[in-house]
């Protein structure tokens, strides 16, 4: 009987280990996005764009495999096309964000969207927040705080980048509600596909009415915006889509604290961001606020 039992365990403990492996590589890709924004010899909404269209045809693909399961209404279309809007609103801002403050603050405010979705539950319950949620809005906007203090010592320039950033966790929250709800009454490829293709015409408009190269230069060339669209949508989101309904919402939010973390880690090496003493309290307030705010979901 034990012997059986302890069989039972090790068929168990490998998947566990490859879900796991696919949550913390699947936020280790999308911690890349930022580097590989900057890289990009298209302006930032335009590498945005970019991001969107190329993976579409493997999204596309992988939908109409799943297709059976799907129900689509129009009003779910019509969801799923407004979520790609607020999604193309994200991915903008966030991008110009990106080029305008450090590596490890795009990514912590970028992710701000959880305790955006927070406050919000606890607007439609009609309460106040207690216990952990309390810590939750007390680290985050200390956090907060502290980073766009010293953003602001630094230069305006790298506050307005802060902002952008933050802008972008808020429009994202507005991209995930309507996206969820679609997502219960369509495959998750067939959401993807539809979100991309909705977003990735606004992005271009968006670029252009910004005056933005779209088509990379002879420099970096195709190289970062294609490394951007297979890290962050293919890697970065399948990798996710696959390992997030194996963990509870407190090991999610842990393992997101891995992307703030590679991304001041190679905004050091790449670009010499140095992180000061404020720097680092400032982060880790605001990502222990990201682990609590997981926690609620």
């Amino acid at each position: 009987m034990a012997s059986a039992t302890e069989s039972e365990a090790e068929k168990n403990l490998s998947p566990r280990l490859w879900h796991l492996a696919a949550l913390l590589g699947g936020n280790a890709a999308l911690a890349l996005g930022p580097w590989l924004v900057r890289l990009a010899d298209t302006g930032p909404v335009s590498a945005g764009f970019w991001r969107m269209l190329l993976p579409l045809p493997l999204f596309a693909l992988l939908a109409w495999r799943e297709r059976a399961g799907n129900t689509a209404s129009r009003g779910t279309i019509l969801l799923l096309l407004a979520a790609g809007a607020f999604f193309a609103a994200d991915l903008a801002s966030w991008h110009i964000g990106i080029e305008r403050t450090k590596l490890g603050n795009s990514t912590l405010f970028g992710n701000s969207g959880s305790i955006v979705l927070m406050v919000w539950g606890l607007i439609a319950l009609r309460r106040a927040p207690r216990g952990r949620e309390m810590l939750a809005l007390a680290a985050a906007f200390g956090g907060a705080a502290i980073l766009m203090g010293r953003s602001l010592e630094i230069s305006t320039a790298t506050l307005v980048g802060d902002l952008f950033c933050l802008l972008a966790g808020i429009f994202y929250v507005f991209y995930l509600l309507p996206a969820q709800a679609a997502r219960a009454r369509m495959g998750q490829w067939s959401v993807l596909a539809l979100v991309c293709a909705s977003a990735a015409p606004m992005l271009l408009v968006i670029a252009l009415a910004l005056g933005e190269p779209v088509l990379p230069g002879s420099g970096a060339g195709w190289v970062p915006v294609v490394a951007l669209a297979i890290s962050s949508q293919v890697v970065g989101q399948g990798l996710l889509v696959f390992s997030l309904k194996h963990f509870p919402p407190l090991i999610i939010g842990m393992a997101l604290l891995t992307q703030p973390a590679i991304a001041a880690a190679v905004g050091w090496l790449a670009f010499d961001e140095a992180l000061g003493l404020p720097d680092v309290a400032g982060m880790a307030l605001v990502s222990v606020a990201l682990v609590l705010a997981k926690g609620r979901d």
